[in-house]
């Protein structure tokens, strides 16, 4: 894939990729760079998080098609990434997407969201933690709150 020898030759490490089970169509992203203005990147820097580990799968048409993408770890919340880790974003949409967007620009695009979105890392150090909020929801919804 094209996709994969272009982001080798990147100079500036921004995102390193490794296939999951040598397959062309599962990726583990590491996202190195995150806007240093940024909350998330304060809170990765105080609990010594180095990058952001991305799973994409790739549709059998792609780049028809967008890729399915999450966030492994850490585990963020707010702005565009839910609960599961799945990134909601336009751009990863039937709708939003374009064929001539490359994995580069999907992933700069994402960086940047971080920062509108004001993503923070979920858990002791920014943010209430995926299972408070889970838990949460189930006692609202329990009580038919929600």
């Amino acid at each position: 894939m094209k996709e994969l020898q272009d982001i080798a030759r990147l100079s500036d490490r921004f995102i390193s990729v490794e296939l999951v089970d040598e397959s062309l169509f599962d990726w583990n992203v590491k996202l190195h760079q995150v806007d240093k203005d940024s909350v998330l990147w304060q809170d990765m820097k105080e609990t010594n998080t180095e990058f952001i580990l991305l799973n994409l799968t790739f549709p059998d048409n792609f780049p028809f098609s967008p890729p399915f993408m999450r966030v492994l770890s850490p585990r963020l919340e707010n702005g565009y990434v839910l609960d599961g880790g799945a990134i909601c974003m336009e751009l990863l949409t039937p709708r939003g997407w374009s064929s001539a967007y490359t994995v580069e620009a999907v992933m700069r695009q994402f960086a940047a969201s971080l920062v509108k979105g004001q993503v923070r890392r979920a858990g002791p150090r920014g943010g209430r933690g995926r299972e408070n909020c889970a838990l949460e929801k189930f006692h609202w919804r329990s009580r038919g709150v929600v």
